[in-house]
């Protein structure tokens, strides 16, 4: 295992005021299900989740854009989740999860797709904690540089970097795993996208990228709530948590390919295969050269050059993979290593 180093010195600030508090009710159960067949994301912790999370991550522009309708052949709304410090909206759910852990607490987290990991080093520094992040030697080092400048201790794992994140939390009370997919928390978190979304309402369906599901579930939960007849799909890069859900049970399926690797996990938790199945319509997948023409596309008419899984609810409308008339989406993250993409850059 190797770590990432940096030039920036790790500032551990006072904690903010909404930190090591207890921000909303019932956070006994934030990183479980309930077994009754209820869903456990709590419509009053997607509120009061509105009220603490750091104001850089909240109210993100949200607008049609006519070109991008245009070309696209249906009205659609973007919200646009990359103009903040972690440039995704990763923040959301980290900042809601971290803020409710003990001063002392050593933050943990295992991050494939990069922008998590950066999300809960931001996050810990804001509560005055230490965080240590795990990932993958795949991993964009763009990334990871981006993780060891919030402060984080970033860990290059030699075989598999959740497995190594557990081990490292075993070996001592103090730290604490945090993870996306299955603490609650981090859902609730991201749902503030949905309490933004319905400000909006008049779509149909809402398009969202499918990474560990804590997006997709924690909005579903409150525009179900709002609107149940709003269609939510989902946009993957890799079969695992698709076919999960259409089998009820979690599946370990191996991916094809890591250039959209945030939402190309190969194993989803269970808590996500559960919330999943209770809340969302429909899942798709889309393929690498869907999300390069969706980049395109994006950059083309918003002005915004987003990462391949922050570009995917675009693919999949692009792709005609999605029915309905006005289509809301969100641009997730902008976090692109601009050289491994070069290659695959359409030419004009």
């Amino acid at each position: 295992m190797r770590g990432v180093h940096t030039d920036a010195t790790l500032d551990v600030a006072a904690p903010d005021a909404t930190c090591n508090a207890d921000v909303s009710t019932a956070l006994d159960a934030d990183i479980s299900t309930t077994h009754d067949g209820k869903v456990d994301i709590d419509l009053d912790r997607i509120a009061a989740a509105s009220t603490v999370i750091d104001p850089a991550f909240l109210d993100t522009p949200q607008y049609i854009d006519e070109q991008l309708s245009d070309r696209l052949g249906r009205r659609v709304l973007v919200k646009i989740e990359t103009l903040n410090p972690l440039r995704s909206f990763k923040g959301r759910g980290a900042t809601f999860r971290i803020q409710q852990l003990p001063a002392g607490t050593v933050v943990v987290c295992a991050s494939g797709g990069g922008n998590f990991g950066q999300a809960v080093a931001y996050a810990a520094r804001q509560c005055g904690l230490r965080s240590e992040v795990f990932v993958p030697p795949t991993l964009s080092q763009l990334k990871t540089r981006r993780m060891a400048a919030f402060g984080a201790q970033v860990h290059v794992a030699d075989h598999d970097h959740q497995s190594e994140a557990t081990t490292f939390v075993d070996a001592a009370p103090e730290r604490v795993l945090v993870v996306d997919g299955r603490d609650v928390a981090v859902a609730e978190g991201a749902g503030t996208i949905g309490i933004e979304l319905m400000r909006d309402a008049g779509f149909d369906t809402v398009v969202l990228p499918l990474g560990d599901g804590a997006l997709i579930t924690g909005v579903a939960r409150w525009i179900k709530a709002q609107a149940p007849d709003i269609r939510v799909v989902g946009v993957a890069a890799a079969p695992a948590l698709v076919e999960s859900w259409r089998a009820g049970r979690v599946m370990s399926i191996e991916r094809r390919s890591a250039f959209a690797a945030a939402i190309s996990i190969t194993r989803p938790h269970p808590e996500a295969v559960q919330r999943t199945r209770a809340l969302v319509d429909d899942m798709v997948m889309v393929e690498d050269h869907e999300l390069v023409a969706a980049m395109h596309l994006t950059a083309h008419t918003l002005g915004i050059l987003p990462e391949p899984a922050g570009a995917a609810g675009i693919a999949a409308i692009a792709g005609g993979h999605v029915a309905g008339n006005h289509i809301a989406t969100v641009i997730t993250g902008a976090n692109a290593d601009l050289a491994p993409y070069a290659e695959a850059w359409p030419r004009e």
